[in-house]
């Protein structure tokens, strides 16, 4: 069983071993979350942190690389050049797209998995979003001017590329936290979504998408249950349109197959692995390491994440566990465990008075974990991403 350590204590064990990766998510991590992701900020100082350590590092985020809304054009505009990045190799190496948009430092990209149709498609469904969503709103909030609707459709709608997104944040905040409006719109962004996965059937898509919720509490019949908002927090604020077989887990070992790759010449999963004909548990994810990586291959991972989930479902008396960044990380936990390596599990509280989340207070993680959840978190940063970028920052002055 893992067991709480202090911030020093997590830097050593990563500096006594050579063969190190550590695997971040983003948004909640190092960027602050804000209703408006467009309004998203990334340090400056933390960009040029994660350069020092090279290949020992690696995104694994729901967010993208590319476009208006990627985390490249933060990176370039806290740097406050759009050269400076590609010359320097600044950019954040790894995984993006939930497991289908692949960059290096210097922003060189890969598409693994994804083909022509599909793409075109989600070029569409920013569009599909924005005509629905105006028409649910017009129902839905009558009183609104055109000129406020445009604005929370705008917000709303998130155009990125390979994971189109729904994010209700300031629609949420505009009703002023009445929660029982909050669930109705939460009906309204899910049956917006549905109706896109629809769509995408009738053109013979069928088997190419799926929709994730965030956060989520874990799968019923292959579906994410989505988290109704309470009087202590939002629950479900995204919903994002993403291809099948893009989930977190799936991605750490793209990731490890291209880190290991690098280091021996050689791809443990074949060179064509992607995260759509890799295994679909966590079981048969480990089972692949074990065949195809050594020991002495394996890396001491590193998982960083802020979105997990944990609530009592009192109907059958069982915890409904979910969220983006659970599957990865409880991988990372489990793959320490198998092969006899200290991974860390690191849980950033992200909940700021922007968005609401859970997060933990002291022992308390109502929300988050309990006492009967497998995952276990080596490490708990209080106080957010200046707290994280702050402890990064003395793990980066190592390297």
């Amino acid at each position: 069983m893992n067991v709480l350590k202090t911030k020093e204590e997590i830097i050593k064990t990563i500096l006594n071993e050579e063969n190190i990766l550590i695997v971040q998510d983003l948004d909640g991590v190092c960027i602050p979350l804000v209703q408006d992701p467009l309004k998203r900020k990334i340090d400056k100082e933390y960009v040029e942190d994660v350069s020092k350590l090279r290949d020992k590092f690696s995104v694994l985020t729901c967010g993208e690389h590319e476009g208006r809304r990627g985390v490249n054009r933060l990176v370039e505009k806290a740097l406050n050049s759009t050269t400076k990045a590609k010359e320097n190799g600044f950019y954040l190496p790894g995984l993006a797209a939930c497991g289908v948009e692949f960059q290096d430092r210097f922003s060189n990209s890969s598409y693994p998995g994804l083909n022509d149709n599909e793409i075109n498609f989600l070029g569409k469904v920013p569009k599909m979003m924005r005509l629905m969503l105006t028409k649910e709103l017009k129902k839905f909030l009558p009183n609104l001017s055109n000129e406020v609707r445009t604005k929370l459709v705008d917000v709303a709608v998130c155009d990125t590329r390979f994971t189109p997104t729904l994010n209700f944040n300031e629609i949420f905040s505009y009703v002023k936290y009445d929660f029982n409006k909050v669930k109705d719109l939460q009906l309204i962004m899910e049956k917006i979504m549905n109706n896109l996965l629809e769509d995408s059937k009738s053109i013979g898509l069928e088997n190419s998408f799926h929709l994730h919720l965030m956060p989520n509490l874990g799968l019923r019949n292959g579906r994410e249950i989505m988290k109704y908002a309470t009087q202590n927090e939002f629950g479900t604020t995204d919903i994002q349109f993403i291809i099948n077989g893009a989930i977190k887990e799936a991605g750490l070992l793209l990731i490890l197959n291209k880190y290991i790759s690098e280091k021996t010449g050689v791809y443990p999963f074949g060179a064509n692995f992607n995260v759509r004909n890799a295994p679909k548990t966590l079981d048969k994810l480990i089972d692949l390491c074990r065949n195809k990586i050594p020991r002495d291959q394996m890396p001491l991972l590193i998982g960083i994440g802020d979105t997990v989930t944990s609530v009592k479902d009192d109907q059958t008396n069982s915890w409904l566990r979910g969220g983006s960044d659970r599957g990865f990380l409880t991988l990372i936990q489990r793959l320490g465990e198998s092969y006899k390596k200290e991974n860390q599990v690191i849980f950033v509280n992200s909940c700021n008075d922007q968005v609401s989340r859970p997060r933990v207070n002291g022992t308390d993680m109502q929300g988050i974990s309990d006492a009967n959840d497998d995952l276990k978190f080596n490490l708990i940063i209080n106080d957010g991403p200046k707290e994280y970028i702050k402890w990064f920052k003395q793990l980066a002055s190592k390297f």
